[in-house]
């Protein structure tokens, strides 16, 4: 295991990042806003910042447009060089106004980036000055910044706001949790991984506030205080909005290292929940008992495949980290390949590294221990790479051109940026999600045995 260093090139240390693996602050907070259907976002920044997300976030996030408010159609103050010297306030006031009257939204969510922030707009005014005579209209404002973080701080920053400027404390309703810790389009298979989810709580008895990807945005939103626990489906990623929904509204919380895969991760994730929420072991057991069945069952019809044409192979993962613990515990433990190396490219907090690194260790059932790389630069991730003994690569677009001349190995796009696969409802979550990534990976190479 290793931490890469920066890279030095004639003496000189460059700080620069080739093709990232995420975007800025701004559109994490914007494409969580797009992610929950009724939450109309008003972007107070230039005209660029938009536009590019539709062709970075949206589209890399398997190719998905930005639909009616994330597209060239979004609010937008465009601020342009009369701003910065003058100051964007007036014009985004006149924005507010004009949006709320042509666009039929439940939530207006203002989300300001780098220019205002630099030149003192003072946006937090101007939100509660158009309350006080707008008091019905749930509006918030989302402080942005791009300096101020990735694509993962900027869901944080969302959901800060939406704690502190639009949540009032209600009773508590047994049996509702909320899920956090799946970022729309910066985890590209997010809302076909939201719908699992929320279907494995439901026949467990419990009712699931998923809020990316679900309709009813205000409704969600303000019932977020009632729930009885907060679900987290990352090792850091949503972790700072379920300790502050704790400490407001007095709501614990559960983590995990990812969205479950497979049978395993799945049943432990049931049984993990079922014990703190109370859920009849019978209800549990009984689901688990009928799933595995039919998910082992099923996993039979490729047996041939798995044990004649390609027999414990090598791979190597590179995606974020939710993504690449889930992916790589399941193929390990549960299909017999040999992890080589896993690059995690969310760049998450040193606190959150231990967590990964004994998930893709001493949670593996193999006899062979990938090293674990956290990088986000292409150019350092492709030499990671080299003098490996790996047959599959499961990794971003961005190494589609590389992997079979470079490697000769067989790629899969499982992460951000995904920009040679369209991605709907396709996941690999749950019990039946690890079947669905079995055939992606087999059918890379399947053919008349």
């Amino acid at each position: 295991m290793g931490i890469s260093e920066p890279l030095e090139t004639n003496n000189v240390i460059s700080g620069a990042i080739e093709a990232p693996r995420y975007s800025c602050a701004l559109a994490g907070a914007y494409s969580t806003a797009v992610g929950i259907f009724g939450v109309v976002p008003i972007l107070h920044s230039g005209a660029g910042c938009g536009i590019g997300q539709l062709f970075g976030q949206f589209y890399g996030g398997g190719q998905n447009a930005g639909g009616p408010y994330g597209g060239t159609s979004t609010p937008c103050s465009s601020l342009v060089e009369e701003h910065v010297i003058f100051g964007g306030e007036k014009k985004l006031e006149a924005l507010i106004e004009s949006t709320v009257e042509l666009i039929n939204g439940e939530v207006f969510a203002v989300i300001s980036g780098c220019v205002p922030s630099l030149i003192g707009d003072d946006v937090g005014a101007v939100i509660r000055r158009y309350k006080e005579k707008n008091p019905e209209v749930p509006i918030i404002h989302v402080n942005t910044s791009g300096f101020a973080g990735t694509s993962y701080d900027g869901y944080e920053y969302f959901f800060d706001a939406v704690i502190d400027q639009l949540l009032e404390k209600a009773p508590k309703e047994k049996g509702l949790v909320n899920v956090f810790g799946i970022v729309p389009s910066q985890h590209i298979f997010w809302k076909g991984e939201a719908r699992e989810i929320k279907t494995l709580l439901e026949r467990i008895g419990l009712k699931a506030n998923l809020i990316v990807g679900e309709f009813d945005a205000l409704e969600n939103l303000k019932k977020i205080p009632a729930a009885e626990y907060n679900i987290v489906l990352s090792s850091w990623i949503g972790h700072k909005t379920a300790e502050k929904l704790e400490e407001k509204f007095d709501t614990p919380y559960i983590s995990f290292p990812g969205v479950p895969i497979g049978p395993k991760q799945t049943s432990e994730f049931l049984r993990v929940i079922g014990e703190r929420l109370d859920v009849s072991a019978d209800v549990i057991e009984d689901l688990i008992a009928k799933e595995e069945r039919r998910a082992y069952r099923f996993a039979e019809f490729v047996g041939d495949i798995l044990l004649i044409t390609r027999p414990h192979p090598y791979f190597a993962v590179v995606a974020d980290s939710n993504s690449a613990v889930s992916i790589t515990k399941y193929l390990a433990n549960e299909m017999g390949y040999l992890p080589d190396i896993v690059q995690i490219t969310d760049n998450p907090p040193e606190e959150a590294r231990k967590l990964i690194n004994e998930e893709l260790t001493t949670g593996l059932e193999t006899p062979a221990w990938p090293e674990i790389i956290y990088e986000v630069d292409a150019y350092r991730i492709r030499e990671n790479l080299k003098d490996r003994n790996f047959l599959f690569l499961l990794a971003s677009s961005l190494e589609t051109p590389i992997s079979g001349p470079e490697f000769n190995a067989l790629h899969l796009t499982v992460s951000f940026p995904s920009y040679n696969r369209v991605i709907l409802e396709h996941n690999y979550a749950g019990f039946s999600g690890g079947l669905t990534l079995v055939e992606d990976v087999m059918s890379t190479y399947a053919g008349p045995l």
